[in-house]
């Protein structure tokens, strides 16, 4: 569940990131519950991550997706007052290409953040949010030198001009709990029940288990400014970043 499958769905999502449009199957659709589908490019959300906008396309009908709500599947929310697909029928789906895409970005930019915080100065992630464009995440991080604003935004866009690769992998959990730091959160997220577990390698600086959307290498995230560097606690520091382009 969730690596290639989310109970009855085939994961589209994870399987390409580039996917915007596919054909498929309704395989339940429920006024309370929400739509399920056989095949989706719809990412559910999670892990900071928020879901996929878009809509289904059926024999001349449109359906707005305006959210995800997860299950033993995942449940597409429709608009309020859209009409639901009757189970059976065959869709046509597409994802908002500019919601995903800077959701990507940024979900690839907070990566780099990361990598260059546990790089530079050993902090773990205590934290974070996101929305297309936007993002804040939270460090253990005790001590914040004078300049440490500057220089992060310094070495993240670096990193970002580097073009480096971000590839994805699944491994069996017991391969991939052997890779070391590969879990970046203060506290261990991973499900004990999870037989496998999905990287994201930024080839050269960061190494992590992760379920999101990302791009295909650093130069595609763009630009980042490091907006606000704040105290949330004695340790915790809480880094505001916003995409620049």
């Amino acid at each position: 569940m969730g690596v290639t499958h989310h109970g009855r769905t085939y994961r589209l999502d994870l399987a390409d990131p580039t996917l915007r449009e596919w054909t498929c199957t309704v395989l339940a659709a429920d006024p309370e519950q929400g739509i399920v589908l056989d095949r989706s490019a719809f990412y559910p959300g999670g892990g900071g991550q928020p879901p996929d906008h878009g809509v289904l396309l059926w024999q001349g009908v449109q359906t707005r997706i305006v959210g995800t709500r997860k299950g033993d599947d995942p449940y597409l929310i429709p608009a309020e007052g859209d009409p639901l697909p009757p189970a059976g029928t065959e869709v046509t789906g597409a994802v908002s290409d500019d919601r995903r895409t800077r959701l990507m970005r940024t979900h690839s930019g907070l990566h780099v953040l990361c990598g260059v915080v546990f790089r530079d100065f050993g902090a773990l992630v205590t934290g974070g949010n996101m929305e297309p464009g936007t993002a804040r995440m939270d460090f253990n991080l005790p001590e914040v030198p004078a300049d440490f604003k500057a220089r992060l935004e310094e070495a993240v866009n670096a990193e970002v001009v580097a073009d480096r690769r971000v590839v994805t992998r699944v491994l069996p959990r017991e391969d991939a709990l052997v890779l070391p730091d590969i879990i970046r959160t203060q506290s261990n997220l991973i499900p004990a029940d999870e037989p496998e577990i999905r990287i994201v390698d930024i080839v050269g600086l960061d190494v992590q288990a992760d379920g999101g959307t990302h791009v295909a290498s650093t130069r595609q995230i763009g630009g980042v400014r490091v907006v606000k560097v704040e105290s949330k606690g004695k340790a915790n520091r809480r880094v505001r970043v916003e995409l620049t382009d």
